[in-house]
């Protein structure tokens, strides 16, 4: 046991001591000590009930013959964060999360580890920190929020941000925008819809790192607590058998995760924090092999916001095992890999089956052929750049128009809330990348208020940043090389042919080479928007959104510099 080393043996007396001091009894030091990483705070609604799921954990590794001892870590809410200077700050927080677990695991020689997540970059940090100290782990999350309800329907964060378009627009009242707030998020947990967080729950089902239900069983069910405990409880038995984390996230598991991911339709920001974890894990997840995967993989879920369905309709459904079933039955899954339930994946979907086909389609009757996610590349992205196809009207599937280019979100914004934006624009917002953001900054609030003025199957919008799980449209992120790398989209002036074709998966500026070469001559780098503290370290270190946007793994060149 590598607790040993801090509990065993005449020269730990000291240490023993020390742990005497937190209220540790001897009989608990000759246990195995696990680890369980907290997240909560009292701020972000996916994590204030999460001392509720930690105790239940700790349960489970009581009665499974451990000693658990808990620690916390930090959770930026992204929607509070959202269209402000505070966005910066919530994809770089990724890499805080991840290294502040490994600083705390290396130097306390925990066992195994458990760790209790929900919201956008907290799910990933973990997820990395799992792979990069590879120790007997699970993931479980809080869970997600139900659904809230408006005038008959459901609704969630997402109908928020594009009410605030439709009452510039004179569609909806402030008074209802509000009476709308007050209803839109009733209780804890991650926000309703197949945005980030919950993708990124129903990704570590999907990996094999979490138990089954962990990204669709409400946050407020019973249900909830008692996987908490299975959670626990199941961590000691991975101990015992010696399983850890890479074991389990093989390549293929991968493959069934990105499988898995266009079966729902998940949110564009899972390649980002797919690429990322399999980095940790010492191999490149290429982007090409999501269009592959993607063109073979039908879309079977239309959730939030793509459509009217949310994550408790899908758990209702079956869940994550019924969706992975329906795969199973085409053979685009990988059934024989190992998981932390200590069965193959195929055992833990034997059983499972859809119990509504309005939201899990069968496979002979999808949504879309194809998954919900595309990469594009072309003469604009070189290194590639996401959209998420399954919510983009067939109107914008192919479309050509003018550029009107800006170079923050703040400034694209005004544009559009002063109306300045006419159907067939593109509106291109760079210098938000991971580096010139600095931090890849998501744009929620000008596709929402693009769709609040019914202008999304009629305006494009393309950037170097990212974009939220909750956003709809033919939104085009993770563009690489980013401007301040000197990628193309550095060199897109107003009046500029913007060419998208989504199923030849392309993305061109209609300019001659010659041209390109002469603006490239022309460009210098602007000066960084925030050039201290902790984001001046993390633009300084971090690589492109097509290798994850990843600390200090790679050249200049390789990051994505022309």
């Amino acid at each position: 046991m590598r607790s040993y080393k801090v509990t065993r043996g005449l020269d730990r007396a000291p240490h023993r001591s020390l742990l005497g001091a937190a209220g540790f009894h001897p009989r608990e030091l000759e246990q195995p000590l696990v680890g369980v990483v907290n997240s909560a705070n009292e701020i972000v609604p996916g994590h204030i009930h999460l001392n509720d799921i930690a105790d239940a954990v700790k349960a489970g590794i009581r009665i499974g013959g451990g000693t658990p001892i808990e620690f916390s870590t930090i959770a930026i809410c992204d929607g509070i964060a959202m269209n402000h200077a505070g966005m910066h700050y919530s994809l770089a927080s990724r890499e805080v999360v991840a290294d502040s677990i490994e600083l705390m695991v290396e130097a306390h020689c925990f066992d195994a580890l458990v760790f209790i997540t929900n919201c956008d970059k907290i799910t990933p940090g973990m997820m990395m920190a799992a792979a990069r100290l590879d120790l007997p782990a699970i993931i479980i999350s809080g869970g997600p929020m139900l659904a809230g309800e408006h005038q008959g329907a459901k609704i969630d964060l997402s109908k928020l941000f594009e009410g605030v378009g439709a009452v510039r627009s004179g569609r909806i009242s402030e008074q209802e925008l509000e009476e709308m707030a007050s209803k839109a998020c009733p209780g804890c947990g991650s926000c309703a819809g197949m945005f980030t967080a919950n993708s990124m729950n129903c990704m570590s089902e999907a990996l094999g790192i979490a138990l089954p239900g962990n990204g669709t069983i409400p946050a407020i069910s019973a249900g909830r607590i008692r996987l908490a405990k299975e959670t626990g409880m199941q961590v000691m038995n991975l101990l015992d058998s010696g399983t850890t984390i890479k074991q389990i996230l093989t390549r293929e598991a991968f493959e069934n995760a990105l499988a898995v991911d266009m079966a729902l339709g998940c949110s564009t920001n899972t390649l980002l924090h797919l690429t990322a974890l399999a980095h940790e894990c010492g191999f490149r997840l290429d982007l090409d092999q999501v269009n592959v995967v993607s063109e073979r993989t039908p879309q079977l879920c239309l959730l939030s916001p793509a459509g009217p369905n949310h994550i408790e309709d899908l758990d209702r459904s079956g869940g994550v095992p019924a969706v992975m079933k329906e795969l199973e039955s085409a053979g685009l899954l990988h059934t024989d890999l190992g998981t932390v339930t200590g069965k193959k994946v195929g055992e833990n979907i034997s059983a499972s089956k859809p119990a509504d086909q309005t939201v899990i389609h069968s496979i002979k009757d999808p949504y879309r052929p194809q998954g919900g996610l595309a990469v594009l590349f072309g003469s604009l992205a070189p290194g590639g750049a996401v959209v998420k196809q399954g919510a983009v009207s067939e109107a914008m599937q192919r479309f050509e128009g003018t550029a009107r280019v800006f170079d923050s979100e703040e400034q694209a914004v005004e544009a559009i809330n002063n109306e300045e934006i006419k159907a067939g624009s593109v509106v291109i917002i760079r210098y938000e990348g991971p580096r010139g953001g600095p931090g890849m900054r998501e744009m929620l609030a000008p596709t929402s208020v693009l769709a609040g003025m019914e202008l999304d199957d009629k305006v494009a919008l393309i950037t170097d940043g990212r974009f939220s799980g909750a956003t709809r449209g033919a939104s085009i992120g993770h563009v690489s090389p980013e401007a301040a790398a000197g990628g193309p989209i550095a060199f897109i002036r107003d009046g500029d042919l913007i060419s998208i074709d989504l199923p030849a998966r392309r993305l061109d500026l209609n300019l001659s080479d010659a041209e390109l070469d002469r603006r490239r001559d022309q460009w210098r780098k602007p000066e960084p928007k925030i050039n201290h503290g902790y984001l001046k370290r993390y633009a300084a270190q971090v690589s492109s959104a097509g290798l994850g946007a990843v600390l200090g793994a790679v050249s200049n060149k390789e990051a994505g510099d022309c």
